[in-house]
């Protein structure tokens, strides 16, 4: 049976909303998008909720409109931004010696509670990345395996409750909903990577108009978040002031001749700000030295966080760049170069039925790892903002109150014979053999249910 779900990316310089249909099998059939100017928006957080709101109602429109469905709920991303993150840790004993997902979810609630969290802060994602049985350490998955002890080390990410709360009002202006929230580098990392990368260690950088989002997987998790403040539209801004000329004018021009690569000599002639009715010439390789040396600072500033997160060496698949800032071309070279020749990809967004060619621009990563993301694209295991235990196989039916009725007495002897038992049956030596009387089976059941529980508990 498939579902219809909302996803909305809420980026620093546009609002992209995706209503797609999932079915049984998480296969994503897109049905619906729509892309608006963000506005009340300032390096990825709300400024201003009622502009963002209009922004938000925009794609909306557009999403529903294609569609043709109505829905409430959404899955929205959050930025970066006044986010912190912490590691934590839990242990919890194994009273059956066998690890079932009730375990695995109360040692993550464990490492939560042991957590020194502020009040001031929202739990985003709880991630495990180092399981340990036993003695035995970095268990990819524990499920199933016989221990008496399980801990597991969590990478926790918070984001400022105001900062939340604000992106929760701005949406349910906007008519919908806010059913769950995924960090953007989260639900970026989520669209571009493949397993091996995951596995290898890579960090994804999601490089957008204001903001670039940082996130290292390393054995298969995440380890490592960052938010940096540039993006592309420091290129546009250091190009007007360069070049005197408005801002509009700029973009269009770094858009048309944005380039890393050698410049001509060539003369284009641009207006001039405050006065637009005169224009100028200007000289492509004065563009291209204004690009260049932005970009190269750009660069190095996210190598330098590369480098703070201690996991430089752990990233053996390198470094995985998307989001709109990409396009430049020659931007992949330079970055290889001040990454210390790391290895260096420039990626699209992981093919889904129905995706529309504008959708497959890098600058979409992050909508369509939200609409992963709800097809149970997230990490082996992770409690979210909801505090929903989620797994990747959605296997909770163990965890599930049997049903007392359908419980077989097991562990208690019986015999067929129905009589009541009579003195003469009970011998010395002999082992007593309870008759089926009333009631039996109701004790059966009740000592399988308190067996069930203390193994809980």
């Amino acid at each position: 049976m498939s579902r219809s779900v909302l996803a909305i990316d809420i980026g620093s310089t546009k609002i992209c909303a995706i209503i797609a249909n999932i079915d049984s099998e998480n296969n994503i059939q897109i049905t619906g998008a729509g892309i608006a100017k963000a506005q009340g928006l300032k390096k990825g957080s709300i400024t201003n909720i009622e502009l963002a709101s209009k922004s938000i109602k925009s794609a909306l429109a557009d999403a529903k409109r294609v569609a043709g469905v109505e829905i409430k709920k959404a899955t929205v991303s959050i930025s970066g931004a006044y986010t912190k993150s912490l590691i934590s840790s839990g242990i919890v004993n194994i009273p059956n010696k066998e690890i079932s997902l009730k375990e695995i979810e109360r040692v993550m609630r464990t490492s939560l509670y042991n957590a020194n969290i502020p009040n001031e802060y929202e739990i985003l994602h709880t991630l495990p990345f180092n399981f340990k049985v036993d003695d035995q350490d970095y268990i990819e998955d524990p499920l199933g395996m016989n221990a008496s002890r399980l801990e597991v080390e969590t990478h926790i990410i918070t984001t400022l409750k105001s900062n939340f709360h604000n992106l929760r009002k701005a949406v349910r202006a906007a008519g919908v909903e806010v059913e769950n929230v995924v960090l953007s580098g989260y639900a970026s990392a989520i669209a571009v990577l493949t397993e091996d990368e995951k596995e290898l260690g890579v960090a994804v950088v999601d490089m957008g108009g204001s903001t670039s989002n940082i996130v290292i997987h390393a054995g298969n998790a995440i380890r490592f978040n960052d938010f940096l403040g540039v993006g592309s539209n420091h290129i546009t801004n250091d190009l007007s002031m360069a070049l005197h000329t408005p801002l509009n004018v700029a973009d269009s021009v770094k858009m048309e001749y944005g380039s890393l690569h050698s410049p001509n000599n060539d003369l284009i002639e641009l207006p001039i700000i405050g006065d637009e009715s005169s224009t100028h010439e200007v000289s492509l390789e004065v563009v291209h030295n204004v690009i260049y040396a932005r970009v190269e600072e750009t660069l190095m500033i996210i190598a330098q966080s590369l480098e703070k997160s201690g996991l430089k060496e752990q990233m053996g698949a390198g470094v995985v760049l998307t989001g709109g800032f990409t396009n430049m071309n020659g931007l992949r070279e330079l970055a290889s170069a001040i990454f210390d020749n790391l290895p260096v990809r420039i990626a699209k967004p992981m093919e889904v039925d129905g995706l529309f060619d504008q959708l497959r621009n890098p600058a979409y990563s992050g909508a369509i790892g939200l609409l992963r993301y709800e097809a149970n694209g997230y990490s082996l295991y992770e409690v979210d903002i909801n505090k929903k235990m989620r797994h990747t196989k959605n296997d909770f039916d163990e965890l599930e109150m049997p049903d007392l009725g359908d419980v077989e007495p097991t562990g208690i002897p019986t015999i067929d014979d129905e009589s009541p038992a009579k003195p003469n049956d009970i011998k010395i030596g002999k082992p007593i053999t309870p008759k089926k009387v009333k009631g039996d089976q109701e004790a059966g059941a009740f000592s399988k249910f308190w067996n069930w529980m203390t193994q809980l508990f």
